[in-house]
């Protein structure tokens, strides 16, 4: 139990720590919201002024802009540490790989349900979706959906945070693994703002959860050994 407690105490510190850094940094953080909302901006003059196109696109637009920028956000938490060698010196302390993992995608977590829920607000604004009527179902959505981005560039970040070209190889990476994420959570969120008409708000959600579990367990058992290449 003492061993337990230790390292969930060090997975959260380590997550605080990450967290606090991505959302103290100012510059960071703007750049990473200001990107969500040129994707948003963008998608939607290309669709035009027909306010029901918008509103069917809203969905899709909401996860392409999380994808997108929390791509940026998981690759800058892992740089900032492998620069001043800050990663190497938490790999040699003496707790398990996977505590390592945990803190790490937990940090980034938290940094991207904060940027989920502001996308998901400016896409109520721009588009004029309601998302008041269905809060409940869309937060847990966003939950669910940026457990997973987060649990699988944790472990992808690491994968690339030593190469050259880690900004192209990340988003090349990630996302062919995140096309089931992003279908669950675009559909998640459709049934959502529909009212859930047809009961499928609740398969979506389980695929969510499903892979979200995979992605977890899978990360946690092999992260350890992208600390000692």
């Amino acid at each position: 139990m003492s061993t337990l407690r230790r390292e969930a105490g060090l997975a959260l510190a380590i997550a605080r720590k990450d967290a606090l850094a991505e959302l103290r940094g100012r510059h960071a953080t703007v750049s990473t919201l200001f990107f969500a909302a040129v994707v948003l901006l963008l998608f939607g003059f290309a669709l035009g002024p027909d306010s029901a196109r918008l509103a069917a696109a809203a969905p899709g637009l909401l996860w392409l802009a999380v994808v997108f920028a929390g791509i940026l956000a998981v690759n800058r938490l892992h740089l900032l540490e492998t620069d001043d060698g800050a990663l190497e010196q938490l790999a040699l302390y003496p707790v398990a790989r996977r505590v390592i993992y945990a803190g790490k995608a937990i940090g980034g977590f938290a940094v991207m349900l904060v940027l989920g829920v502001v996308v998901l607000g400016a896409v109520g604004v721009l588009f004029a979706v309601d998302i008041a009527a269905a809060w409940l179902p869309l937060l847990v959505t966003v939950v669910l959906g940026t457990a997973g981005i987060a649990a699988v560039g944790t472990f992808y970040a690491g994968v690339t945070v030593r190469l050259r070209a880690r900004e192209v190889m990340l988003p090349l990476l990630m996302l062919p693994v995140l096309a089931p994420l992003m279908l669950g959570a675009v559909k998640a969120t459709v049934a959502a703002l529909a009212g859930d008409p047809f009961g499928e708000l609740g398969t979506w959600l389980q695929l969510l959860i499903a892979f979200d579990v995979i992605m977890v367990v899978a990360g946690a058992a092999t992260y350890g050994f992208l600390l000692e290449d």
